[in-house]
């Protein structure tokens, strides 16, 4: 039998197609299984691998740290005395939502006007505009046409938001003073209310009211928080300072908040726009370890982003407490010596162009500072009567001439230079050089006088440490010579006496140091090298002698000066300091290139300063109960100070520097009286004077430490009242 054809085909035709459609169903489900297997990897892959990034991510962006004003940290005296406290007070505050509308703000605010007394000065012109727009909107923008909207949106590459703005500027400019009377006192009170409102940013809390907030007005508000969405009672912290020290700083009040040139350093790390921040000094130097950390929150929304729930998921905590090195006693102890000897000194005559003195004393082994004084007289504007104020951050950024207090280190360079040796004997005679005035020591216009280094030293001999500078040079002294510098004299000088911190930054932890002026060299400047070897060419601060003298008697390594000593954490409960957090070890910078020998030697010279029978302190020092060494110094300057109109007027720095004990010493000091006199003659004791009393005191004190068992302590420190009941409050700080 045979098969018909036409069926033959069309059973391949369909075996075919039955074969096609298996394998694109093959296809397909593979294709199906590869991208559920791709979807179940990349699912387990963003859970496993980025799960945990995402989670943060998510939490960063709920999370919010909230202002809730917590406590700066404290600041102590070495002995646990408080310097810089805290003061609570009532505040009221507002906290703008994503989705707070303008009219919804203004109708709280006018609630709140009639619950506080808000002040208005600090309402500005441009407020007043746009409160008066936000009142009499319709009537605002009808004083632009539409033909000059139509212009200003058709200009060349402006955007929406300038478009409006200049929209805006034409509305400003075209409201009448006459609307803006309108605006009656009680309008102002709200308006003052609503611009603190409107300042802050969602979920910030902004400080509406913290200063005088009364009782009864706390209560007010209080009990009607319902009625006032976002608004919130709490208590601000004031900054309140115990001691009228200026390096201690300042911070800005809450209506400043943060200096514009620094808005984006700090809200990069989330400060608000309102918060107190150091504005100088300590405060400012130290403000990450002050400022505390804030609340974190996280803020629950539902599907219209309102926020429903606040969940705290870290609490905030006050800032780190700093004990500082300063005695509190003793500061304010010679703080009245200085006041008193500028003043005695100011009541002589040629003192017209005196205004200010310097005091600092530290420990020379560890760098802490004990005492920094600063004083300065300034004439009221409102009484034109002269009155006293602090000046303490004058003692690192000015800088003066010091004159004779750097001879030990001008002999110390020359040892190191080799050019004279322990004992070595020069001639004291008036030094005459070619185009150069006579230049010589004050106690000897005309003679000649054989003497070693240290009766120079002692009678403070100015042609010693000529000749020790000509030595340098290479060019040893001989009648009418002229005076010309090798290449390296300055250098050579000034690289020494950098090493005891002279002429360079002393490395203080406080902002604004300066490292003093260096006047100009060169190969004909010979005279100024010698200048420079007295302590009459190069200006140096007062707490760079600090340094070097320091650096002297504690064996010749220079140490960093620092205010702070030790960081604690918060105290538990007011009556210890919290734990010790870091310590503030001794750092040393440097030691300088002589031998033990030779610095001992030089310290036998200072000695002879304050005991020696032709030593030049020894009025001052010659009878103290302790052993002291030391070093004066007198500078003939010209007057280059804050009445421009007596520029170029010579006269003279009162200088002082010196340390105590002489065998192991424990205190260095240095006093620096600028522009003291006009009257050259008869020499002026008053640096020595605030010296000697300034030792005196700190014996007395240390003395009354014992036996009132005052002592500082890194572990169980307790905290101590301040020596003062004086309260300087934010607003009255300069």
């Amino acid at each position: 039998m045979h098969k018909t054809p036409g069926k033959g085909r069309a059973s391949n035709v369909k075996a075919k197609h039955h074969s096609n459609l298996t394998l694109r169903m093959n296809v397909l489900f593979f294709s199906i299984f590869l991208m559920f297997s791709m979807l179940i990897f990349r699912l387990g892959y963003m859970q496993i691998v980025k799960g945990e990034e995402y989670v943060r991510n998510l939490e960063s962006k709920e999370e919010v740290p909230v202002n809730t004003s917590v406590p700066r940290g404290r600041m102590y005296d070495r002995y646990g005395r408080i310097l810089v406290d805290n003061q609570p007070e009532n505040a009221i505050t507002y906290t703008k939502m994503q989705t707070t509308k303008t009219e919804e703000m203004l109708e709280i605010a006018e609630k709140l006007a009639t619950l506080i007394e808000q002040p208005t000065n600090r309402v500005t012109m441009r407020d007043k505009y746009d409160f008066w727009i936000l009142k009499n909107r319709d009537a605002a923008y009808e004083k632009v046409t539409k033909e000059e909207v139509k212009e200003i949106n058709e200009r060349k590459e402006i955007t929406i938001s300038k478009a409006n703005a200049e929209v805006d500027k034409l509305v400003r400019e075209r409201i009448t003073d006459e609307e803006l009377a309108q605006l009656t006192e009680a309008d102002l009170e709200v308006l003052a209310i609503y611009r603190e409102m409107a300042s802050g940013y969602n979920l910030s809390p902004q400080i509406i009211k913290s200063e005088n907030v009364s009782d009864d007005e706390f209560a007010r508000v209080s009990e009607r928080l319902t009625e006032l969405p976002g608004v919130n009672t709490t208590t601000d912290w004031k900054r309140v300072k115990l001691s009228p020290l200026s390096v201690l700083g300042r911070t800005t009040l809450p209506v400043k908040g943060i200096p514009n040139e620094k808005l984006d350093y700090y809200l990069a790390r989330d400060y608000s726009r309102n918060d107190r921040v150091g504005e100088s000094y300590i405060e400012a130097q130290y403000e990450e370890l002050l400022q505390g950390q804030k609340t974190v929150v996280k803020n629950i929304t539902n599907k219209k982003g309102q926020v429903v729930d606040t969940i705290t998921t870290y609490e905030g905590e006050p800032g780190k407490d700093l004990v500082l090195t300063f005695d509190s006693e003793l500061l304010a102890e010679t703080e009245k010596i200085v006041e008193e000897e500028l003043l005695a000194l100011k009541s002589l005559g040629g003192s017209h162009l005196l205004d200010r003195a310097f005091l600092v004393m530290m420990d020379p082994n560890t760098g802490d500072v004990l005492s920094m004084v600063g004083k300065k007289i300034e004439k009221d504007p409102d009484t034109g009567k002269n009155v006293m104020l602090d000046y303490s951050y004058g003692t690192f950024t000015t800088a003066y001439e010091s004159g004779s207090t750097v001879k030990a280190a001008t002999v110390l360079t020359g040892y190191n230079q080799g050019v004279i040796s322990m004992g070595t004997t020069l001639g004291d005679e008036p030094i005459r050089l070619a185009g150069t005035p006579v230049k010589k020591s004050i106690f000897n216009p005309s003679g000649y006088i054989s003497m070693n280094d240290l009766m120079a030293l002692e009678r403070s001999s100015n042609v010693y440490m000529f000749k020790i500078a000509m030595l340098i040079n290479g060019t040893p002294y001989s009648p009418m010579m002229p005076l010309r510098l090798n290449d390296q004299t300055f250098s050579k000088m000034r690289n020494n006496y950098a090493q005891f911190g002279l002429g360079v930054k002393t490395g203080i932890d406080l902002p604004n140091e300066v490292s003093g002026v260096m006047g100009p060299s060169g190969p004909t400047m010979g005279g100024k090298t010698l200048d420079l070897a007295i302590g009459q060419y190069d200006t140096y601060t007062t707490l760079q002698l600090a340094q070097y003298i320091s650096t002297v008697a504690n064996g010749g390594y220079r140490i960093k000066p620092h205010v702070v000593k030790e960081v604690r954490e918060p105290s538990k409960d007011g009556q210890q300091l919290g734990p010790l957090a870091t310590e503030i070890e001794p750092t040393i910078l440097n030691r300088i290139d002589n031998p033990t020998e030779e610095i001992d030697y030089v310290k036998k010279g200072l000695r002879r300063v304050y005991v020696g029978s032709q030593g030049s302190a020894g009025r001052q020092f010659r009878d103290t109960p302790y052993t002291a060494a030391g070093k004066t110094g007198t500078a003939e300057v010209v007057y280059f100070g804050p009445l421009k109109e007596k520029w170029k007027t010579e006269v003279l720095n009162l200088t002082h520097v010196g340390f105590a004990p002489y065998e192991n010493p424990e205190i260095a000091y240095a006093v620096v009286i600028p522009w003291a006199t006009t009257n050259f003659v008869p020499p002026l004791p008053h640096a020595n004077k605030i010296a000697r009393r300034s030792l005196d005191k700190y014996y007395e004190l240390k003395a009354k430490y014992e036996t009132t068992q005052v002592s500082v302590s890194n572990m169980e420190q307790p905290i101590l009242s301040a020596i003062t009941e004086e309260k300087i409050g934010e607003d009255e700080q300069e």
